[in-house]
């Protein structure tokens, strides 16, 4: 057995991509939860439901990704034993992240009214997720480091971005000729 941290002998995500990804799953979790109605409670409880359902529930049956880490090859593993993480460090970690990206929902609604609550209220998830800018060793965020959990890329994935910087350059390279 190897005494080198698990966090080393894996290729770092750079946060972009980790950043990109729960774009993809927000965005997607959000929207559902939008077409609720406009009831904030009801919104904030199927957003918290279909979340959990999707970076938890999904994640432990799908090799450890959710959609939008499978777009961009990124996996989630348990720090101490390299597997997938059990269902209760995946609720502990999606807990922190679900209750930030419902305050920033929260903020967004309230966006063009005050857009002083919403820098408020999105600071939670930026501070979580900026913790993981100070280390740049294991680029464990807050809700990492309490899950015991890290993010590394795999193979298994679609490569969004990879795709979309092939497309962009092909696009330049006909413009130019």
């Amino acid at each position: 057995m190897s005494i080198e941290p698990v966090h080393k002998r894996f290729p770092k995500v750079p946060i972009e991509r980790r950043a990109y990804a729960f774009l993809i799953d927000f965005i997607g979790v959000w929207l559902v939860s939008s077409l609720v109605g406009g009831n904030l409670a009801l919104q904030v409880l199927v957003f918290l439901l279909l979340w959990l359902a999707l970076r938890v529930v999904l994640v432990s049956s799908n090799l450890g990704q959710s959609p939008g880490r499978w777009a961009f090859d990124i996996k989630v593993l348990d720090a101490k034993y390299s597997k997938i993480p059990g269902l209760l460090a995946l609720a502990k970690r999606e807990g922190i992240l679900g209750l930030g990206a419902i305050l920033a929902i929260i903020g967004l609604r309230a966006a063009l009214a005050n857009p002083i609550s919403l820098l408020l209220l999105i600071a939670p998830i930026l501070a979580d997720c900026g913790v993981a800018l100070s280390d740049p060793d294991s680029q464990q965020a807050f809700h990492d480091r309490i899950a015991q959990t890290i993010v590394i890329q795999t193979r298994r994935g679609f490569s969004l971005d990879l795709r979309i910087k092939k497309i962009v350059a092909q696009l330049r390279h006909r413009v130019q000729k």
